[in-house]
């Protein structure tokens, strides 16, 4: 005695023909293009961080204008005075894409919010870039204030602050990387705030501290610091005649550096994404 499937009986036997058929007939959607992902994710965390942006704002400004005016009674002037407004100036990016967007994938993970963006048909990289992005973009307006009210501190001029057009991104980038990288393998979300913390405080030694007052084996980790080439391209520009090459040498370091510090969190988010 066989069996028959009630398949045959009923005449509705799918080959493999037949699946081909309406694979055809029915494609699956095309993949999302990176630029309107990024676009889509940044404008969607641009929204979600918009509540917090003036507590923001004021705290990163605050505590850079802040250190600056505790500097001014022990630098008169000088590369003293540049190596303090361009690392209190850079500090405020500091503060967000090192110590924020380190809590916020740490807690991402942690609560499982990774699960909804692994969903999406988004590349991993969009995911980092927006998030980035929006959080860096809040950075702005207290970079400015910062950067115009030290050099009024120090009497230095404000002919050249047309750099912080490149100087905030760049920075921004090789920052953001390295604190979402940061919150993606911290196993942990309270070691991500750990993490996010201890960057920021490098940040502020090594970056606001005039390098040449610094001892020499934590000069050595001054330069491992991907902000330490965004500071040093700020600080160039104070001079009366800035050396140009220097500032664009600085930048492309730095922009070396947000490239393999981004990948780097690209990475960091696939794996967290499918564990």
């Amino acid at each position: 005695m066989s069996i028959v499937p009630a398949e045959a009986v009923s005449g509705r036997i799918r080959t493999d023909r037949d699946t081909l058929r309406e694979s055809q007939e029915h494609p699956l959607a095309p993949r999302a293009r990176l630029l309107p992902s990024l676009a889509a994710v940044y404008r969607a965390q641009l929204s979600r961080a918009r509540v917090a942006r003036i507590p923001l704002l004021f705290v990163a400004t605050f505590q850079s204008v802040g250190i600056m005016i505790l500097m001014r009674g022990v630098v008169d002037g000088g590369g003293e005075a540049r190596a303090v407004v361009a690392g209190s100036s850079v500090l405020v990016v500091a503060f967000v894409a090192l110590n924020l967007l380190a809590q916020y994938f740490g807690q991402l993970r942690a609560s499982g919010g990774l699960d909804h963006y692994a969903t999406l048909p988004v590349p991993p990289a969009a995911v980092v870039l927006g998030a980035a992005g929006a959080y860096a973009s809040f950075t702005v307006p207290g970079t400015l204030v910062t950067a115009v009210t030290g050099s009024v501190l120090f009497q230095l001029p404000l002919t050249h602050l047309w750099v912080l057009v490149a100087v905030i991104p760049l920075s921004g980038a090789a920052l953001a990387g390295l604190g979402a990288a940061c919150g993606l393998l911290a196993p942990r979300p309270e070691l991500a705030t750990l993490l996010g913390q201890l960057g920021m405080s490098a940040a502020l030694l090594l970056g606001v501290l005039p390098a040449d007052r610094l001892p020499g084996p934590v000069g050595y980790a001054r330069d491992l610091l991907p902000s330490t080439y965004g500071v040093e391209a700020f600080a160039r520009t104070f001079d009366a005649h800035p050396d140009w090459s220097a500032v664009a040498l600085d930048l492309g370091v730095c922009a070396a550096v947000g490239v393999c510090s981004l990948a780097v969190a690209t990475w960091a988010y696939r794996r967290a994404a499918v564990r």
